[in-house]
């Protein structure tokens, strides 16, 4: 017999056999395409699932699935307590948990312009072995600037990278090794620096999940059908819904697949103990999305080094179902630990709320954020004028102009994709892409990119 406990958020996926056929579950295929994650315990096979997320698994000696049983529900039970008396709980908590995980370490910490990193380096400003970095896009705004003053701050050695035009060519399929093809490839920008990066020390310190774990979506208390639609409309991708509803027919599956996709999410969604709407929606979010989306390209960083994930620890989850939800609203929480134990580093800009810091982001409103835009407009306008467009997402850098096509196509065209997706429905998405909307069709040529690197890799 052998058992196996999954954390309340794994940082690994695992894979195991199930009964049945080795075919493609055609139908978790679509999910993906249409959401970009798959749901639940799905895979690419009908004889494979994903463990789930705090679950204890039973295994026979033929390695066997004998038993499951949840050992982790998600709640919501705020106590009554003052917000300085939850500060410091969280202060004592955080600070606990990143000592703990980087003791002895010499630590490689990524810098951001948000507040997720910076809440880390006031956790890590005193530790003896930090070195940090950050990275913007060629022709986009430059976050390493934002990065480089917390760094100096906190007196972290810091160095910048560029991510360049085309990249992503260069190490694609050494990506679809690591990921396994469960995420599409443009987001996981530090394949750019891989060989850098790993070299800088011997453990990753990232700041994944804070953002959701510490803010409130907003909402008031909404019915349960309304809460299915704001999933749908967080988590559904315009261009790959469509592409994938396009797959389902062509595929012959049974049914309508907005039924189908409706139907799932439903299901997942009323199987979450939690009346209150905006704990619901962030339970929702980390045990089916952040579970099968963002600790997926993780695998990237343990391909280089070790990982340590501070929001990611047990204790940090069971805190956070404990904290009134007026408390995590707007990251509070955050704001006034750096405020507290690092008024420098409040100081610095919030680039989500740029110009201002974390001392005026408020004033994020008209009339005092208008010189800003008025002139972060006409620098824009000014760029594309002279043919420097403005590059704000990682697609623009991988899939537009000639030599990005040239890889894009051979790709898309040349490989065994053509086997699992029609060549005629391969066209009319890479047309859509090219000539209809190209913010639109991106996701569905990223998802086709990643199903030809499957097939490539992974389909027999």
């Amino acid at each position: 017999m052998k058992t196996i406990k999954t954390p309340i958020l794994p940082i690994n996926k695992t894979i195991v056999k199930t009964q049945g056929k080795h075919e493609l579950d055609l139908e978790a295929i679509c999910l993906f395409i249409a959401f970009g994650f798959f749901f639940d315990t799905d895979s690419y096979w009908k004889d494979e699932m994903v463990l789930a997320p705090g679950t204890n698994y039973l295994f026979d000696e033929n390695d066997t699935l004998l038993s499951s049983e949840k050992w982790f529900e998600w709640h919501h039970t705020p106590r009554a307590i003052s917000f300085q008396d939850t500060l410091q709980e969280f202060t004592n908590l955080f600070e606990t948990i990143v000592n703990e995980q980087t003791t002895n370490k010499k630590v490689i910490f990524p810098i951001s312009g948000g507040l997720d990193s910076r809440t880390q380096a006031v956790a890590l400003r005193n530790h003896p072995n930090v070195k940090s970095y950050s990275y913007d896009f060629e022709g986009g705004y430059p976050e390493t600037k934002i990065a480089k003053k917390i760094a100096n701050a906190c007196h972290f050695p810091f160095k910048s990278f560029k991510v360049q035009k085309g990249y992503l060519w260069d190490c694609i399929e050494a990506l679809a090794e690591i990921t396994q093809c469960y995420s599409e490839f443009t987001h996981p920008r530090q394949m750019a620096f891989f060989s850098a990066l790993k070299d800088m020390g011997n453990l990753f310190s990232l700041g994944h999940m804070g953002d959701l774990m510490f803010d409130s979506f907003g909402f008031k208390q909404l019915t349960f059908d309304q809460e299915e639609d704001v999933l749908i409309k967080l988590l559904l991708k315009k261009g790959g819904v469509e592409l994938a509803s396009t797959l389902w027919k062509t595929w012959g599956l049974d049914g309508n697949f907005e039924d189908y996709y409706r139907t799932r999410l439903r299901a997942l969604l009323k199987a979450i103990n939690i009346e209150d709407t905006n704990a619901k929606l962030r339970a929702f979010k980390t045990q089916y999305f952040v579970s099968r989306w963002s600790s997926n390209n993780l695998s990237i960083f343990e391909a280089m080094q070790p990982v340590a994930l501070p929001y990611y620890d047990n204790r940090m989850f069971e805190f956070i179902c404990t904290v009134p939800e007026k408390y995590l609203a707007n990251r509070q929480l955050q704001i006034a630990y750096i405020q507290q134990n690092a008024p420098d580093l409040a100081k610095i800009t919030w680039q989500e709320k740029r110009p201002f810091s974390l001392n005026n982001y408020y004033l994020n409103e008209a009339p005092y954020n208008l010189p800003y835009r008025v002139v972060n407009k006409l620098k824009r306008e000014f760029k594309e004028l002279i043919g420097k467009p403005y590059i704000s997402r990682n697609w623009e850098l991988q899939f537009v102009g000639k030599e990005n096509d040239k890889h894009l196509k051979k790709w898309l065209f040349e490989s065994n994709l053509k086997d699992l997706v029609p060549k005629n429905i391969i066209q009319e998405y890479y047309d859509n892409f090219k000539e209809k909307d190209a913010v639109t069709y991106s996701h569905s040529v990223s998802m086709l990119l990643t199903l030809a690197f499957f097939q490539e890799k992974f389909s027999k």
